[in-house]
């Protein structure tokens, strides 16, 4: 197998997309942040000191698939188009997923990763005053849909 981001002499590079033709790109993406019971009521009830859980991370999801190319090295900067982060609280967690659509030469799936991963951490950042054993699940790309785009 060939690595893109790697040259025959082993550096890390930037991959030349600029051939490639423009098309409407979507990526999804899915992780889960487990916690304890009590914790989940209290996010339910909007009770945690630092305050709307769910609200808060939905949003730095939404900021972190629009920074992406600023956390990962070798990303390429895209137009985003739509970024969609939601969360739905369960007996033992609070699931999250994200779907990030744009027209462009390369994919978004790494902007719907990461939209999971800080949406995860914030969820974290907010809770671990009062949950000392949560843990950030799988996180994992669970769509990628290419669409020629037509004037």
């Amino acid at each position: 197998m060939k690595l893109t981001h790697v040259t025959s002499t082993g550096d890390a590079r930037m991959v030349d997309v600029s051939s490639k033709s423009i098309v409407r790109r979507e990526a999804v993406a899915a992780g889960k942040v487990f916690l304890q019971s009590a914790t989940i009521d209290l996010v339910k009830k909007n009770q945690l000191q630092k305050g709307d859980v769910l609200a808060v991370a939905r949003v730095a999801g939404i900021q972190g698939a629009k920074k992406t190319t600023e956390l990962i090295p070798l990303c390429h900067t895209l137009g985003i188009d739509y970024v969609d982060v939601q969360m739905s609280v369960r007996s033992d967690g609070i699931e999250i997923s994200s779907r990030v659509v744009c027209q462009g030469r390369t994919g978004v799936e790494m902007e719907a990763l990461t939209a999971v991963a800080i949406a995860a951490l914030t969820i974290y950042d907010m809770c671990k005053a009062v949950d000392k054993t949560m843990q950030i699940g799988e996180i994992s790309l669970t769509e990628k849909i290419k669409h020629d785009v037509h004037p």
